[in-house]
């Protein structure tokens, strides 16, 4: 068995620095450099030469300049089949809107799962922003459960123009 290279790289953005994490053919992780769950044993390997990182940076870009991406960098993620199909539900939730702990719960045909479950699955997404975890709110509207912090949670969902009333901290 070959052991495959784990390449990362910073991005600068709005919210400060990100880290992006790839395999060599597909981003395998994006998150807030600090954010409270990051993964537990990052790549240590700086290469700015990874085709899937200048890819990831230009949708980065449009993204943060306030338009949905028409496209989409190669994704690779692998965990419990649990938080795989939270992940897939998060990855389905459009642009500017957003979904409850409950509603994912209720997609995934559990009528009495609890939003600790749940939640705890989106916090581990090992791609936020592109797999938009930032756009699960509470069934009460409030905004709770972000790992790379409150503030830049409000922030995205401003950046895409999601309807902020009646959402609160």
């Amino acid at each position: 068995m070959v052991n495959k290279m784990y390449f990362k790289k910073y991005y600068n953005s709005p919210l400060g620095k990100i880290i992006l994490a790839s395999n060599g053919d597909a981003l395998t992780g994006l998150w807030f450099d600090g954010r409270k769950y990051s993964p537990e044993n990052p790549p240590d390997n700086i290469c700015t030469e990874v085709p899937v990182f200048r890819q990831t940076e230009k949708w980065l870009d449009i993204y943060f300049g306030g338009v949905c991406p028409d496209f989409m960098p190669p994704l690779y993620f692998a965990d419990t089949k649990f938080r795989e199909s939270v992940w897939n539900i998060l990855f389905s939730i459009p642009y500017g809107k957003t979904m409850s702990y409950k509603e994912i719960a209720e997609k995934l045909g559990y009528k009495r799962m609890s939003a600790q479950a749940v939640g705890g699955a989106v916090g581990h997404n090992p791609i936020s922003i592109i797999i938009p975890c930032h756009r699960v709110v509470g069934s009460n509207g409030k905004l709770t459960g972000y790992a790379g912090g409150l503030d830049k949670k409000m922030y995205l969902l401003k950046l895409e123009g999601a309807d902020m009333k009646g959402l609160y901290l």
